[in-house]
């Protein structure tokens, strides 16, 4: 008969009575180490784990589930094409920062990306089938279908950014958890860069206008310019492309402009090339502002931007961490939105 305080052969899968034998401990108090459960003492704890670690043990995943009733799974869903997601920083800063904090948390990260209105089947199949213990969304726009999905399928979740959609104008919407900067103070604090410079034909370059976002930068702009005119103020995409139109558009109507906030680094990118390519000395003739502090754009440009910088990977770590809250609280009860603060960071583009 096999002793099961032996080591196993080389091609044996340890089981979880042997790691209860090598313990000393019943297999009931084995299983709850394993799986991450309370109510055992601290002593035993460790002479588990350290069995573990001498056997080899790999916990069998369905088994876990059944007991904790967790996948161990996080689903991230961003609502971008795939171009911006794979070419804008701000993603993978984010995407990062959530890794690195559900590594933290010993859960994988599943990235369910959204191109069009097709994928949102997709998605509902995939929520649907129970996989992950939590949604963590970002990029929403105002028309998105995500929240009614997820509403459906009462999914714990936390947004990137303030969510908005039609069920807050009715006092409906869900009091879902989100993570965002001060987009609107970090705004105000750009424009008013811009004022203590001498600058007074102030444009701003801004983002589309079904997300927050970018109705909140513009927001703060018009808190300090409450009357610039339309002719000031173009819209962009948040890409590189995006910006330099939105540029060239702006030249064309104001000429004389001596300055231009702009709602993000990448669309910042693209005006100052299309200020170099007309001849426009940068601060000298028109001082630039971005937002985000993209390091790998907003220092490679020329000359290197002045920013508004927002943790991005650190919003990340928060989205897990309320989303982890909530999973482990136990009520449902949902945790407190945050929002972090900005920061103007000096270069020399303004």
């Amino acid at each position: 008969m096999l002793d099961p305080t032996t080591d196993p052969q080389p091609d044996a899968r340890p089981t979880l009575e042997a790691v209860a034998a090598r313990a000393g401990v019943s297999r009931a108090t084995a299983s709850r180490v394993v799986n991450g459960g309370a109510g055992v003492r601290q002593p035993l704890v460790d002479q588990v784990r350290k069995a573990v670690d001498e056997l080899g043990y790999i916990p069998n995943h369905a088994a876990r589930t059944l007991v904790t009733r967790r996948n161990g799974a996080v689903a991230v869903i961003i609502d971008e094409p795939e171009f911006r997601i794979f070419s804008d920083p701000f993603f993978s800063r984010q995407i990062r920062g959530i890794s690195r904090e559900l590594n933290a948390h010993d859960a994988q990260l599943v990235l369910l990306l959204v191109e069009g209105s097709g994928d949102f089947d997709r998605v509902t199949r995939y929520l649907a089938g129970g996989h992950v213990d939590g949604v963590l969304a970002f990029s929403l726009h105002t028309d998105d279908e995500l929240p009614a999905i997820i509403r459906r399928f009462r999914v714990p979740t936390v947004y990137g950014g303030r969510p908005e959609h039609p069920a807050a104008e009715t006092g409906d919407a869900p009091q879902v958890p989100y993570v965002d900067c001060d987009n609107r103070g970090g705004a105000r604090e750009a424009v008013r860069h811009l004022v203590s410079l001498g600058r007074r034909r102030i444009a701003h370059i801004a983002g589309p206008r079904d997300q927050t976002s970018a109705l909140d930068r513009i927001g703060g702009y018009h808190d300090v310019l409450p009357d610039a005119g339309g002719d000031l103020m173009a819209e962009g995409d948040f890409t590189a492309e995006g910006g330099a139109r939105a540029m060239g558009e702006l030249l064309d109507a104001r000429p004389d402009l001596d300055a231009v906030f702009v709602a993000n680094d990448m669309m910042a990118s693209g005006a100052l090339r299309v200020l170099r390519e007309r001849g426009v000395r940068v601060p000298e003739d028109v001082a630039v502002v971005g937002f985000d502090d993209m390091a790998s754009v907003a220092e490679a440009t020329e000359p290197p931007l002045t920013t508004i910088r927002q943790d991005v990977e650190g919003m990340g770590r928060l989205m897990v961490r309320l989303l982890m809250e909530r999973l482990n609280s136990g009520t449902g009860a949902r945790p407190e939105s945050v929002i972090t603060p900005t920061e103007l960071i000096r270069r020399a583009s303004a």
